[in-house]
C-alpha cells in the first residue's frame, strides 16, 4: 500500500458543560483530524493532543507541523502495512500523540482494504462493554453530586472524580455517603501533589476507592511505590506509561497495580496492545482512558478496550456526556454499555455535513 497524500484538518467541538481538572478548564475540544489517502483507499484517525502542553509536551500545533513536515515525509517513500509505520519513525523522538494519529490512519486505510475491523485484528473478545465516566472539578459539592447522581441513571458502572488540593477528601466522601458502597468510585488527580502529600493522600482509603490515579509527577516513579506501599488503594498510572517499556519500569518498582491505557499517549494502537500484553504478563488489570475525542477516536478506543486485559470499564462515555453534536453518528449507552464497532477498520467515518460544519481549518499534504 503506497501513501498518496494526507488532509489535517482541524475541528472544534463545543462541550455541553466546562471540564475542569487540575490542569485547567476546557470548554471546546479542538480537534485535529489525519485523512490519509492510499493507492488502496483512505483512512481516518484523531489526534489527541490538546490546545496547551499541560497535560503532556505535545500540543495541537505542534503535533500538525511534526506530521508535516516529519512523519509524513517518512512514509511517502515506503511500500505501508501497519507495523511498518513505527520502524519508521523510530529517529524521530517523542510526539507519540502525533505518530499515534498517522499510525492510526494507516492501519483504518489498510483495514478497510481488507475488510477487517480494529476491533479483530487487536485481538478483541467483547461486542460490547461497560463504561465509567470522568467527572470534572465543580464549583460546589452539590453541584458534583447531581452530575454523578445523573451519570449513574444514565447507566455508567463506574465514576471518576477529578481531584486536586482543596477538592479532594470532603467531595469523595460526600460522594461515597450520598451513593453507598456499592458505586465503583475512582480519583484522578493528573499529577497535582507533591511526594509529600503521602501522608494526606493516605486519608483515601477511607472511602473504599477502586483505584486513585497519577498523583505524582509523571517521572517519579518512587513517590508513587511509596504512596502504594503505605496505601490499601491501588495506585493506577496515567502520565508515566508512554510505552511497554515504562509500563515495564513501573511495575518492577511495584509503582502501581493498574495501567490507564491511553493510545494517543503511548504512540498508537500497536504499542497500546503491547502494554496490555505486558500488563497481562504480570497480572495488572488494564483500562482505556479518554481525551476528549471524536467519534474517530472513541470508536478505536471501543475497540482497544474489548481486549481480554481490559477488565476495568474505561473513560469511553457516550457522545452526549461531552458534545451535543460531534463529527461522527453519535455513540449511545445502552443498558449500561456501548458497543464495539463491527465494520472494516475503525468501524466509522465522519458524517459530511457535521464535518463540514465543525471544521476550521484544512490542509492537503501531497505525495512527492
Amino acid at each position: 500500500m503506497r501513501l498518496k497524500g494526507a488532509e489535517l484538518r482541524k475541528v472544534e467541538l463545543p462541550l455541553v458543560t466546562p471540564f475542569r481538572t487540575s490542569l485547567g478548564t476546557q470548554t471546546v475540544r479542538e480537534a485535529l483530524l489525519v485523512r490519509v489517502v492510499t493507492d488502496e483507499g483512505e483512512g481516518w484517525a484523531e489526534c489527541v493532543a490538546e490546545d496547551e502542553p499541560t497535560y503532556c509536551p505535545e500540543y495541537l500545533e505542534g503535533a500538525a507541523d511534526v506530521i508535516r513536515r516529519f512523519l509524513l515525509p517518512a512514509l511517502f517513500p515506503l511500500e505501508l502495512d501497519p507495523a511498518a509505520v513505527a520502524p519508521a519513525f523510530r529517529h524521530l523522538r517523542a510526539h507519540p500523540m502525533a505518530k499515534s494519529a498517522v499510525e492510526t490512519a494507516v492501519l483504518d486505510a489498510w483495514l478497510r482494504a481488507r475488510d477487517m475491523s480494529l476491533a479483530a485484528y487487536l485481538g478483541a473478545v467483547r461486542r460490547s462493554l461497560s463504561v465509567g465516566v470522568s467527572i470534572g472539578i465543580k464549583d460546589t459539592v452539590d453541584e458534583l453530586l447531581g452530575t454523578v447522581d445523573k451519570s449513574l441513571a444514565d447507566g455508567y458502572v463506574r465514576i471518576k472524580l477529578k481531584i486536586e488540593p482543596g477538592w479532594d477528601l470532603e467531595p469523595v466522601r460526600r460522594v461515597r455517603e450520598t451513593f453507598g458502597a456499592d458505586v465503583m468510585l475512582t480519583v484522578d488527580a493528573n499529577t497535582a501533589y507533591k511526594p509529600g502529600d503521602i501522608p494526606y493522600l493516605t486519608k483515601l482509603d477511607a472511602y473504599g476507592l477502586a483505584m486513585i490515579e497519577q498523583p505524582f509527577a509523571p517521572g517519579d516513579l518512587h513517590a508513587h511505590a511509596r504512596l502504594a506501599a503505605r496505601m490499601s488503594t491501588p495506585i493506577c498510572l496515567d502520565e508515566s506509561i508512554t510505552s511497554a517499556h515504562d509500563a515495564v519500569a513501573a511495575i518492577r518498582q511495584e509503582a502501581c497495580s493498574i495501567i490507564n491505557i491511553k493510545p494517543g499517549r503511548v504512540g498508537g494502537y500497536l504499542e497500546s496492545r503491547r502494554i496490555h500484553d505486558v500488563a497481562q504478563a504480570h497480572g495488572l488489570p488494564v483500562w482505556c482512558g479518554g481525551m476528549l475525542e471524536t467519534g474517530l477516536g472513541r470508536a478505536a478506543n471501543l475497540a482497544l478496550a474489548a481486549l481480554p486485559g481490559f477488565t476495568l470499564p474505561g473513560d469511553i462515555s457516550a457522545t452526549r456526556r461531552y458534545y451535543e453534536r460531534d463529527i461522527t453518528a453519535p455513540f449511545t449507552l445502552v443498558d449500561g454499555e456501548m458497543s464495539v464497532p463491527e465494520g472494516p477498520g475503525i468501524g466509522i467515518t465522519p458524517e459530511p455535513s457535521l464535518l463540514e460544519a465543525l471544521t476550521t481549518a484544512t490542509e492537503w499534504i501531497p505525495a512527492p
